[in-house]
């Protein structure tokens, strides 16, 4: 490990609670600093600025989940449910997307390197769509988009309810099999829509 390793570990993790729960706006870098047991010139140092500090706690977090969540086009209900227990482990991951949003990039992608992010996700719907396993009426950014959308269904960006670890486990794996019905129905070709694994309908 070089020299100050321990000390960016220490301030990119401090880094992503304050910002988790207060955005960039409220976040306070000598609370980051102290919390990381660091100061307010080595967080300089480091990162150069607020700003940049949040792109590099959200960049990270993105990939966190990108190497925790990996997509398997042939199973878009599993893809779903995996990203649901995803957001109910780290749940600082969907509020640090939603001050990013809001704070930073209000239209468009979320990222500025989503071509990166996405590209190899794109090209296993796609790959599962040539396979027969997803309706080609849409396109691979729409599922991709739309499946990662419905998984938020119970997560802190929900407007209605927000699911956390301690709700009781049979209301968890009603969420999943709600989640696990909706993507199959959505997205199965028109032949297949109605059937789950092993040919028996799913209603």
């Amino acid at each position: 490990m070089k020299p100050g390793d321990a000390t960016r570990e220490r301030l990119l993790a401090a880094a992503s609670e304050e910002f988790a729960a207060y955005g960039i706006a409220g976040a306070r870098v000598d609370r980051i600093a102290a919390n990381a047991q660091a100061n307010k010139a080595q967080l300089y140092a480091f990162y150069g600025s607020k700003e940049a500090l949040f792109e590099r706690v959200f960049s990270t977090a993105l990939d966190g989940i990108v190497n925790a969540v990996p997509i398997d086009g042939k199973d878009l209900p599993g893809y779903a449910v995996r990203l649901y227990n995803e957001y109910l482990e780290h749940p600082e991951l969907v509020r640090l997307a939603t001050w990013a949003r809001l704070e930073r990039r209000p239209a468009g992608h979320l990222t500025a390197d989503a071509d990166r992010l996405d590209s190899d996700k794109l090209a296993n719907i796609a790959d599962a769509q040539n396979a027969g396993y997803i309706d080609k009426y849409f396109t691979p950014f729409e599922v991709l988009t739309t499946v990662i959308a419905i998984s938020m269904t119970w997560s802190p960006a929900s407007t209605t309810f927000t699911a956390t670890s301690a709700d009781a486990p049979a209301e968890h794996q009603r969420r999943r099999d709600v989640l696990t019905r909706i993507v199959h129905r959505t997205f199965a070709p028109a032949n297949v829509a109605g059937a789950g694994r092993g040919g028996s309908a799913v209603r």
